[in-house]
């Protein structure tokens, strides 16, 4: 039977075409060295070789010795070749037949002024001449508009017979949208021996490489095509208007939105590690990072502390701590595994409560549903610290699937180095111990519970029936998908939660993130109440009410009206990173009675070290029994005390290019403020603080911040003002000032 798989792949190299001296500026400089975006012209095309082949295989066409484009590479592996006489772009790769006339592979070759050829396309480009077996491929584009590049010619059957450039097509041909995009493969010895023929029939006229190709085409060679679908890539670079356009074009695709995908890399946010399933989330990537875990446990000689193992209702969550406990048990590590899907909250709790040597639970919080991830907490129930994370990811990387020991997970309970444990009664006790129920029994309460298909039923939902409130529950059920979105409670989610709470009287409605380490609540009328608020209103209660004393731990996002309900009572506002584990760590280091953040997460002094959506929202329920008020009520009541302050925020999906360009002009922007002060539009800026992306502080406790998500690949802007229309005048400001279209 035939087979329709070509030769084994020829060897490659590559050859950028880059003798040309025109300038599109006036000043003399070549169009290769123009800065485009980050980087020259010429830089682009180095890369995308640079892709497909070694850069010891590289070579480049200049026009002398020491050129400026090869004083600019500055990279002796790179061969370069000089074309003395400019006499064509078939004359300058002809100039390589010296040096490769035993050379039995393919070239490729790009042209140096047309950088903005995509990695896909480069490599498309690639395979499909490997696959086809051809001697020549080139690449060509569909144009919408004409454009002023050659015309590909094809006959009936699709194959390319003629390539006709623009100066030489007739007006019919000139219809013709399929043009040549300008990179090829050929074999060597084939353009070489067409090049050698065309240059004596020239005499020492202009040897186009485009002629050669013709030439190609018309002896009967296999010619094949790869087509790329975006127009921008075709965008030569011969004019200043060209240079411009191709600047549009880079800050277009840097601020881009596009699919996330990553590499088979372990990298650890403000919370965990996340990852979307099937990309950076596998069952393989989990095994080598609980084998690094181990390690360091073995390490640190901790294998009888053991590990702890939780688990949300994520696709894979289950699988992944039945996975995760078989490595610890290979490694002669005693793991306890939960016996059903369990709160973060409760994690950390028993961590804490057994001293284990780390606590695991495998989720991705307030994560869009094909997401999962892990997050790891040390022995007293808080997370890893910035650099015990980085060397656990540093050997995660390092090991492959043969560097994991593992046994069989009945194995190990057969063995009793692994075992089940519930922990749901020890955790709802030590919940209970902080709560007054006496108080919350005798109010009566009318509760509605959204968990937002997570876990914070069984917890939440015993303790608020124990304490004899009303409570109900929607959206409870076990569904991986949660319902079609985020499991994170913001306004836009708890339209449902909303309409019960208004057309069925209740007193309250909670609600709680996936993995209920975070909480949202509505008041009493069905409004919204933010987290600014709810923190707001806690730290009054746990002040004023419950007698309370100490500080206030926020994140940087988070509203400064708690820094101004401090300094009301006499206390102090410690302002942290975005990531609770410096909220935990700020709070022990200052003895704070209350640390939160605006995202829903929130601890007291005396619980865990970690966020607690169960804790929160029990101490909610408390505040309006003993209390006897509305929520509605209370808060008229702290913004007497505190003012107002309004807030917005905008989220904007980020690129890896964005996480470059954007830290570069901010420091532009903030070594301009160190000379000349500046103001966001007519808004004097008086300090900025970077040690957690850019924060912009004004008067009156008004700010707003810039930073990169630790846990999705977002752009966040925050924004807290006098007026709501001076706080979105702040965010349009930032948006604006950094290419990101409202």
């Amino acid at each position: 039977m035939p087979t329709c798989v070509g030769d084994m792949p020829r060897a490659l190299k590559a050859v950028i075409l880059a003798a040309g001296q025109e300038s599109v500026t006036g000043d003399g400089a070549p169009i290769l060295l123009q800065r485009l975006g980050d980087r020259k012209v010429i830089d682009y095309v180095v890369q995308n070789a640079l892709r497909v082949v070694a850069v010891d295989e590289l070579y480049v066409i200049v026009p002398s010795e020491e050129s400026a484009v090869e004083v600019h590479l500055d990279n002796p592996e790179i061969t370069y070749v000089v074309q003395e006489a400019q006499l064509g772009t078939g004359h300058a790769v002809l100039q390589l037949q010296s040096l490769l006339s035993d050379f039995e592979g393919d070239l490729l070759i790009l042209y140096g002024d047309t950088p903005l050829f995509s990695p896909t396309s480069i490599l498309g480009l690639l395979n499909r001449h490997r696959l086809k077996d051809a001697h020549l491929t080139l690449l060509t584009a569909m144009a919408p508009e004409p454009l002023p590049y050659g015309r590909i010619i094809r006959d009936s059957s699709g194959r390319i017979i003629d390539i006709v450039e623009e100066e030489d097509a007739l007006p019919e041909v000139r219809k013709i949208r399929e043009l040549n995009a300008g990179a090829y493969i050929v074999s060597a010895k084939v353009v070489f021996s067409t090049l050698g023929r065309l240059a004596e029939q020239m005499q020492g006229g202009d040897q186009r490489l485009t002629d050669s190709v013709y030439r190609l085409i018309r002896s009967g060679m296999r010619v094949e095509s790869y087509q790329i679908v975006d127009q921008d890539e075709v965008q030569g670079i011969n004019t200043r208007e060209d240079l411009d356009r191709a600047a549009f074009i880079v800050q277009k695709r840097i601020f881009r939105p596009r699919r996330h995908e990553e590499l088979n890399q372990v990298a650890f946010g403000t919370g965990g590690w996340r990852a979307v399933i099937g990309e950076g989330f596998t069952l393989h990537n989990v095994r080598r990072l609980c084998q690094s875990l181990a390690n360091n446990i073995t390490r640190c000689g901790d294998e009888r502390r053991g590990v702890l193992i939780g688990y949300d209702r994520r696709f894979l969550s289950d699988h992944a701590a039945k996975a995760a406990t078989e490595v610890f048990a290979g490694n002669n590590i005693r793991a306890v595994l939960l016996e059903e899907d369990a709160p973060t909250p409760l994690v950390e709790y028993a961590t804490a409560s057994l001293g284990c040597a780390y606590g695991l639970i495998f989720t991705a919080s307030h994560n869009p549903p094909e997401w999962n991830g892990l997050k790891v907490f040390r022995s007293d129930g808080s997370l890893l610290q910035d650099d015990e994370v980085r060397q656990i990811e540093i050997e995660t990387n390092s090991l492959t699937l043969e560097d994991v020991v593992k046994i069989d997970l009945d194995m190990a309970l057969e063995a009793g180095v692994a075992e089940y444990r519930d922990f749901t009664n020890e955790y709802v006790d030590a919940v209970e111990k902080l709560i007054d129920l006496q108080a919350i029994r005798k109010a009566g309460l009318r509760v509605i519970v959204d968990p937002m298909y997570g876990v914070s039923q069984l917890t939440l939902g015993t303790i608020l029936t124990e304490a004899r409130c009303r409570v109900a529950f929607i959206n409870e059920r076990h569904n991986p998908l949660f319902g079609g979105r985020s499991p994170a409670p913001d306004l836009d989610a708890l339209s449902l939660l909303i309409t019960h709470v208004r057309n069925d009287r209740y007193d309250l409605g909670l609600a709680t993130d996936g993995d209920a380490d975070r909480i949202a609540i509505v008041d009493e009328n069905g409004a919204y109440v933010t987290v600014n608020d709810i923190l707001l209103l806690l730290y009054w209660y746990m002040h004023e009410v419950r007698g309370g004393r100490g500080g206030v731990v926020r994140n940087l996002a988070t509203t400064h009206l708690l820094d101004r309900l401090a300094a009301h009572f006499g206390e102090h506002a410690y302002e942290v990173p975005v990531g609770f584990k410096h909220v935990s760590a700020a709070m022990v280091e200052h003895k704070a009675l209350l640390g939160g953040e605006s995202s829903g997460g929130l601890t007291i002094k005396g619980h865990i070290l970690g966020k607690d959506g169960i804790f929160a929202s029990a101490l909610i329920v408390e505040m309006l029994a003993a209390t006897g008020k509305r929520i509605s009520e209370l808060l008229a009541h702290v913004r007497e005390i505190t003012g107002e302050l309004y807030a917005v925020e905008a989220n904007l999906p980020a690129t890896p290019e964005m996480r470059i360009v954007i830290p570069e002009r901010l420091q532009a922007i903030i070594a301009s403020h160190e000379t000349s002060p500046i103001s966001l539009g007519v808004y004097p800026v008086e300090r900025i603080t970077t040690f957690d992306g850019a924060k912009f502080l004004l008067a009156n406790d008004n700010w707003v911040l810039l930073r990169f998500s630790g846990t999705e690949p977002m752009l966040r802007i925050f924004a807290e003002a006098d007026t709501q229309e001076k706080a979105q005048a702040l965010v349009d400001y930032l948006r604006l000032a950094f290419g990101l279209a409202a």
